[in-house]
């Protein structure tokens, strides 16, 4: 993912001018690397290495909702309808 992906989640999903790592941000660019990743893994299935950090991306993902959940719950659902997440 290069800089100019980056910069589009984060001018998405910021809070304001300036917010650059907001819970709302950072969930946008994990699921971005998590989408990313699991393309990668569907063509290299013995990719052992990338399943690894494919599974620890998925659960900070998981800690950062349960956290805005916990939180703001409309901020929390208003994000997982954007991102289209199940939970």
């Amino acid at each position: 993912m290069d800089s100019s992906v980056k910069a589009e989640i984060k001018q998405e999903y910021q809070q304001h001018e300036k917010d650059t790592g907001s819970v709302e941000v950072q969930v946008a660019l994990l699921s971005k690397r998590i989408q990313s990743l699991t393309a990668h893994l569907q063509s290299h299935k013995g990719d052992h290495n990338s399943r690894r950090g494919l599974i620890v991306m998925v659960s900070k993902r998981r800690r950062l909702l349960d956290y805005l959940r916990d939180r703001d719950f409309t901020r929390y659902q208003t994000l997982i309808g954007r991102l289209g997440l199940r939970r």
